[in-house]
């Protein structure tokens, strides 16, 4: 069984709770800042910055969990959990499922 890129009940959640026009900004708002959090985890990685990569992974926890990006969260969370990995391919992992999230959550937001 595959994880969706988005939960469609947490994301639904999330509408209704917080209206869709809100959750159009919010949503926005990620798309503009996850891709500098990505360049900040890469860039804590290389500086072997454990804080700096331990804030990082947070943030996209946090934001996939908002959104019901469930398998970036949770990619996210071992990163944060888990120190400094030995190579970047974690984070390229990471950054290859956030492609898909930032595709998912433009497509919920015009339907």
């Amino acid at each position: 069984m595959t994880i969706p890129t988005i939960d469609p009940s947490t994301f639904a959640e999330l509408k209704d709770a917080a209206g869709a026009d809100f959750v159009v900004e919010l949503v926005t708002a990620f798309l503009e800042e996850a891709p500098r959090i990505l360049v900040e985890l890469r860039a804590a990685h290389t500086a072997q910055s454990v804080d700096a990569f331990r804030r990082a992974a947070h943030s996209l926890k946090s934001n996939g969990l908002t959104f019901g990006a469930t398998a970036m969260a949770a990619m996210a969370r071992e990163l944060e959990t888990g120190g400094l990995p030995a190579d970047s391919s974690p984070i390229d992992a990471l950054e290859h499922e956030y492609a898909g999230v930032a595709q998912a959550l433009k497509a919920l937001c015009h339907d």
